[in-house]
């Protein structure tokens, strides 16, 4: 299946204010069920967490379902840093001829192809005759786990 074009939000973190949310450092076990901790006495600033090279790093929104396999669905919002350069094997927001696509990176014998963890879509690989980039490299997804609810 071809991938159709999406379209990329493109927004800039704000740095200069802080907000810092409760923390629980000791962690929230995912096995078995612990005693909840008494009291939260840590706190965390999540742009001072997330974004390592703010000048060059952006939000995305994703629109579309090649990912699906990663986890990673339309609505989700990647942190994106445009000064890593991309390796194998990393997840990245592409421009090919002229179309912005989010796919995982496989550098194989001289070759580059983006591949989709959608069956439904099928590999693409860079070749010589093709306008291509690494717009950036995605360091973290930010999901939200509670859809909204329908009102009776």
């Amino acid at each position: 299946m071809p991938e159709r074009q999406i379209r990329i939000d493109i927004f800039r973190p704000d740095l200069t204010t802080r907000l810092a949310l409760p923390y629980a450092d000791a962690g929230v076990k995912a096995g078995f069920p612990s005693p909840a901790q008494d009291y939260i006495s840590e706190s965390i600033d999540l742009n001072r967490e997330l974004i390592r090279h703010p000048a060059a790093t952006f939000y995305a929104r994703v629109d579309g379902d090649s990912m699906i396999g990663d986890g990673i669905e339309s609505g989700d919002i990647l942190v994106v840093d445009r000064s890593i350069e991309p390796a194998d094997g990393d997840l990245a927001i592409c421009c090919i001829d002229d179309e912005f696509t989010l796919k995982r990176i496989s550098l194989r014998a001289g070759s580059i192809w983006l591949i989709p963890s959608n069956e439904r879509y099928d590999p693409i690989l860079v070749t010589p005759d093709r306008r291509f980039m690494v717009w950036g490299v995605v360091t973290h997804t930010i999901k939200q786990h509670r859809r909204g609810r329908r009102h009776i």
